[in-house]
């Protein structure tokens, strides 16, 4: 007899894992295929926004993750860029994420991606109705009215199984085989060039930068390299080091003096061990869906691109997020279909501007002002320039703001379009990330946020939330008033009444209760 589950999940890294705890956490079953049994220990996906440790708050794990940093408590998570090497007098160190610090719940934070991992691996094992099987590979993928079949075998051969299951969600990486088995299409931008991957130890490097202030990540701009960069980023402080550069294409392990390059772009001589080398491909790609029947595809299976900005795995934890509680929603009976749609219909839309506008145009433009501008050419010109580099840097980080304005289960404005621009403000809006603020008890919003639908009801009385309440429990939909006399919250929100998604994204709002609440609770989960 083949296992049964509600939701197969290939691919057990940090996306996979994470969706895995989201469910599990929901009471929903699943099986997490991973062929891997064992992590890599290669410091990717360091950089972990405010957004992603809110997330890990809510799985109740934000404290033992940010016991597994690498770095001390308190060094400063940021990004420093020089012009042609780090000894160059051009440099800047712009403000980084701290910018929008107050519209979040959590500091952000900043490990390597295996330490991460390890966090999350220990939650799942934690919690009940979840079933790992790594050292399996996911061979097929079949679907019908009535669910999915996925085909496993032991990875090296021998053993095969079939699982069953109401949903199947890739999570395997950029060559995903569930988004081929979709028959899903990607698209975006190749940009042909072939990049390089080192990890080495250097106390010497460390020693090389005390000229600068206190970073973690250390771009070089060199005009000979058509915008792409070079980057050192910190694994840990004192030694530990990651860099990733442009090579020719026709660069092998065997064929190239890497420590030679890592010495230009720092721009003195240093020795270093070196502990990889690979490399990878600079593109932007993102899928033309993310749902497929009853197939969904999330992170690098959904969308690709360079590990410029931590939007990556950031952006993939935010995908199971907010598909965790939309399938819950379904396979719970309080949710339609169409909200099933809506994960693609916003995800996204947030993800195709985040790789052209924050990623790809930022190569071509930063390859347009180094072939415009340089001290040799015209010093005053190219000073003036390099400072509103500077400034650009951080209305980037200001201005990245997902929301989902447009989505079909959601109150938006007239004409409002799901996208990855922003303006990060307390004013609750709908379709936008809920800001953290006090209650009158001294407890934060999201203390008192629940699983499922949340209602904030400020200065009013119980008569307000009753027609939310009654429209709830006619739908089965799980919802939690939290009311405050207390004004402050209608004074940082600017409405009374706030209807706040379980992915902590607001659904709807007003300063009166709407004549037909059972249609508003209706549209929010897709009926």
């Amino acid at each position: 007899m083949n296992k049964k589950y509600q939701v197969i999940i290939v691919g057990g890294g940090p996306v996979g894992v994470a969706l895995a705890v989201n469910l599990g956490m929901r009471g929903i079953s699943c099986a997490v295929i991973e062929r891997r049994a064992r992590l890599q220990n290669i410091p990717k996906g360091q950089n972990l926004t405010q957004r992603t440790l809110e997330h890990f708050w809510f799985w109740g794990i934000a404290d033992e993750l940010r016991a597994a940093r690498a770095m001390p408590p308190g060094y400063p998570i940021g990004n420093l860029t020089a012009y042609r090497n780090l000894m160059s007098e051009y440099w800047h160190a712009p403000a980084g994420r701290e910018v929008v610090r107050a519209f979040y719940f959590q500091e952000n934070e900043r490990l390597p991606q295996y330490a991460m991992e390890e966090v999350l691996r220990r939650k799942m094992a934690s919690v009940k109705g979840i079933e790992d099987l790594f050292g399996w590979n996911c061979t097929g993928v079949e679907q019908d009215a009535n669910g999915v079949r996925v085909t496993v075998a032991k990875e090296g051969g021998g053993e095969t199984q079939v699982l069953e299951g109401d949903y199947v969600v890739g999570c395997d990486g950029a060559h995903s085989a569930v988004r081929d088995f979709a028959g899903i299409v990607r698209g975006g931008s190749d940009f042909d060039q072939k990049m390089l991957l080192a990890v080495f130890r250097s106390k010497e490097l460390h020693e090389g930068l005390q000229r600068f202030p206190e970073r973690s990540t250390y771009r070089v701009l060199d005009p000979a390299l058509k915008g792409y960069w070079q980057f050192f980023g910190r694994i840990d402080v004192g030694e530990g080091w990651f860099f990733h550069a442009p090579v020719p294409n026709e660069t092998r392990v065997d064929n190239f003096d890497f420590h030679g390059l890592i010495e230009k772009a720092a721009g003195f001589r240093f020795k270093a061990e070196f502990d990889h080398v690979g490399f990878w491909d600079l593109r932007v790609a993102v899928a033309d869906k993310y749902r497929a029947g009853r197939i969904f595809i999330a992170g690098d299976a959904a969308h690709s691109h360079p590990p410029y900005g931590g939007f990556g795995l950031n952006n993939g934890l935010e995908d199971i997020v907010n598909l965790g509680w939309k399938l819950e929603a379904n396979l719970k009976g309080w949710g339609a279909d169409r909200l099933l749609d809506s994960y693609s219909d916003e995800r996204r839309p947030v993800f195709h501007e985040t790789g052209e506008d924050f990623i790809a145009s930022r190569i071509r433009e930063e390859a347009v002002f180094l072939d415009r501008y340089s001290p040799e050419k015209d010093k005053a010109e190219f000073e003036a320039a390099w400072q509103r580099l500077e400034h650009e840097g951080w209305s980037r980080h200001a201005s990245y703001e997902p929301n989902f304005e447009g989505s079909p289960v959601v109150f938006g404005p007239p004409g409002g379009k799901t996208s990855a621009h922003g303006t990060h403000m307390q004013k609750a809006r709908a379709g936008h990330h809920l800001t953290p603020a006090p209650l009158s008890w001294g407890r934060n919003v999201f203390e008192e946020l629940g699983p499922g639908f949340t209602l904030l009801a400020f200065g009013m009385d119980d008569n307000a939330t009753r027609a939310f309440e009654e429209a709830a429990r006619l739908e089965n939909i799980p919802l939690k008033v939290v009311r405050d006399s207390y004004d402050g919250g209608r004074e940082k929100y600017e409405s009374k009444l706030i209807l706040v998604r379980p992915d902590q994204y607001v659904a709807w709002l007003g300063d009166a209760v709407p004549a037909d609440a059972k249609a508003v609770m209706a549209k929010v989960v897709g009926r």
